[in-house]
């Protein structure tokens, strides 16, 4: 496969998808789109903070992963297998912790807003 249409389904498809979730986020808890994770589902408070930092998060990281898989394809010699996927996984490790820290930081176990 071409390196540069492999980068455009894997690493362009999740920045597609890190800008779609950053244009409609969902406005009410549910179980089907959106960050879902127990302590982002306590409260409605949490759950907009939590799609807001996790979807900031996710366009920015999707986005350098995007940019550095291209640059990996064009200077590429040999063909590309797992790199461009290494850098999908870093993209949404690095936005789910970034989110988690957030919500710790801000928020106490229990839901309510530390002050």
């Amino acid at each position: 496969m071409n390196p540069v249409t492999y980068v455009l389904t894997t690493n362009g498809l999740l920045f597609l998808l890190s800008i779609i979730f950053w244009k409609f986020p969902p406005k009410k808890i549910n179980k089907i789109y959106g960050y879902r994770t127990f302590k982002a589902m306590l409260n409605e408070d949490i759950w907009s903070f939590a799609n807001s930092t996790f979807n900031k998060n996710f366009l920015i990281y999707a986005g350098i992963s995007f940019l550095a898989a291209l640059i990996l394809a064009s200077i590429s010699v040999q063909e590309l297998t797992w790199q461009p996927m290494i850098l999908v996984m870093l993209s949404l490790l690095v936005s789910v912790i970034k989110t988690e820290k957030s919500l710790s930081d801000n928020f106490t176990e229990e839901g309510d807003r530390k002050k």
